[in-house]
């Protein structure tokens, strides 16, 4: 099996499991979760207001359904790619279609994708800059390879077992993994090892790392590294879930110890309140609007 068909196959299981860690927001900030510990500040009530000028964080929607009570919103959150889209957003001042012909029609809903700057007072954003797509000049996307975080043996990451180095073993070790006790998360490393076409499974989790290097090796035969993980899925699952409360979240999820929060904006006062109540660390937000340069 090539070192590609391995990272493919890894990646389907790999997000399987994953996929329960993962949350998005709800208009009503409902949703499941433990309450935040004793003690605690309040959690805020509110989206915070911008300060000056901000700008998206790349390109976003901007959509149109014609309605009278409604007028042009702002996704900044996932968005149903049908024909015509649908999202939730956040209401739009300042725009006018006139001035952005850069944009697609159908059945009274007008929608196109842009690059903005503007002011946002925590419910709307009032449009100053538009770049369209065609002409925006997207940054590049931030790297996601993880390493290993095990010492390379003495004689370097090698298969134990070659008959339990296939697609199918590794779609099974990544199952068995996810019903580990304490388990946290997985991932494979292709980091080019001393034979060919290897990769390296990587799996942590918060108690008994010999007993689940020991579990894994039975289905498992190619380089492994088992360590230890702070919190388990279950536990960042459940944060995760506590704090889709929060004004404007977006969208969550966890990985590698560390909750991490998509928010319409966040002038720093959201990530203060999740430091102080969780610890510095454990909760990451991310604000979709940030700071115009100049």
């Amino acid at each position: 099996m090539t070192r590609s068909q391995l990272r493919s196959t890894a990646a389907l299981g790999l997000a399987g499991l994953v996929l329960g860690l993962a949350a998005c927001g709800t208009s009503d900030g409902a949703g499941g979760g433990a309450p935040p510990p004793s003690g605690s500040t309040a959690m805020p009530e509110a989206v915070p207001a911008a300060e000056g000028v901000v700008t998206t964080d790349g390109l976003v929607t901007v959509l149109d359904e014609g309605r009278a009570e409604g007028g042009p919103r702002l996704c900044l959150g996932p968005v149903a790619r049908s024909l015509p889209p649908q999202c939730e957003g956040v209401a739009l001042a300042g725009w006018s279609w006139s001035e952005h012909s850069e944009h697609q029609r159908r059945a009274g809903v007008r929608w196109g994708d842009f690059a903005l700057t503007g002011t946002f007072d925590g419910s709307t954003f009032t449009v100053t800059e538009a770049v369209p797509a065609a002409v925006y000049d997207e940054p590049p996307g931030e790297e996601t390879d993880l390493e290993t975080p095990c010492p390379e043996p003495a004689d370097g990451w090698k298969v134990v077992d070659a008959t339990k180095v296939s697609s199918a073993a590794l779609d099974e070790t990544l199952r068995v993994a996810g019903q580990l006790p304490g388990y946290a998360d997985s991932w494979l490393d292709p980091a080019p090892a001393a034979e060919a076409d290897l990769g390296i499974v990587n799996v942590r989790v918060v108690q008994d790392v010999a007993g689940a290097e020991a579990t894994l090796r039975e289905t498992w035969g190619g380089a492994l590294c088992v360590s230890q993980a702070a919190y388990s899925a279950a536990e960042l699952t459940e944060l995760s879930n506590t704090l889709q409360r929060l004004p404007g979240v977006l969208t969550s999820w966890a990985w590698l110890d560390v909750v991490r929060l998509v928010v319409v904006h966040d002038d720093g006062s959201l990530q203060d309140w999740a430091d102080q109540t969780y610890g510095e660390g454990r909760v990451e937000v991310r604000s979709t609007l940030t700071p115009a340069e100049g």
